[in-house]
């Protein structure tokens, strides 16, 4: 099942917001920042990576229930597998 189209922008901007702050979380270690900053710092780009992560599993849910999870000839989902994904990211 592809990503939804309707998650996929908002799914892009949180990821090159990510990596955008991983640059920054590199570049402090580069120059010897307090790891108090920089854990501060990675926990905001693990936040941003999962935020992405339930978006995208939102949207299988959402195409799932519909029944339109129907692409290039697989099923949607099953419930099983949504909650795989789901737990994937835990």
């Amino acid at each position: 099942m592809k990503v939804e189209e309707q998650v996929t922008g908002p799914v892009l901007n949180r990821l090159r917001r990510a990596q955008g702050q991983l640059a920054g979380v590199i570049a402090m270690i580069e120059s010897g920042r307090d790891s108090r900053e920089v854990v501060t710092q990675l926990a905001a780009v693990s936040r941003a990576l999962d935020r992405a992560g339930l978006k995208i599993v939102a949207g299988a849910m959402r195409q799932s229930l519909a029944g339109d999870g129907e692409h290039d000839g697989e099923p949607p989902m099953t419930e099983e597998q949504v909650e795989r994904m789901f737990l994937t990211l835990a």
